[in-house]
């Protein structure tokens, strides 16, 4: 039996299976973009795959809270296209 990892969706605090989530990177040279495959190097944020999820973190800045940067309009276009 092999063990789910878990991770904490950063709008509900709710902790999910990884594969329910979707990840958000601030890479080490502090560009920001969604990682589907959950793998890319730098800081990560997660959201639940909901589109309510989404439409908070967007309204009241939460990934720019937690990455500590601003997230461009690109970011939030990408994932508009995935809910």
């Amino acid at each position: 039996m092999r063990k789910i990892p878990m991770r904490k969706c950063v709008v509900s605090n709710e902790r999910f299976p990884k594969n329910e989530l979707i990840r958000i990177v601030k890479t080490p040279e502090g560009e920001v973009v969604v990682d589907p495959s959950g793998k890319k190097n730098g800081h990560g944020a997660y959201l639940r795959k909901d589109k309510t999820v989404f439409e908070t973190a967007r309204k009241k800045k939460i990934l720019d809270r937690y990455l500590e940067t601003e997230v461009p309009d690109s970011v939030y276009e990408e994932l508009d296209k995935l809910f």
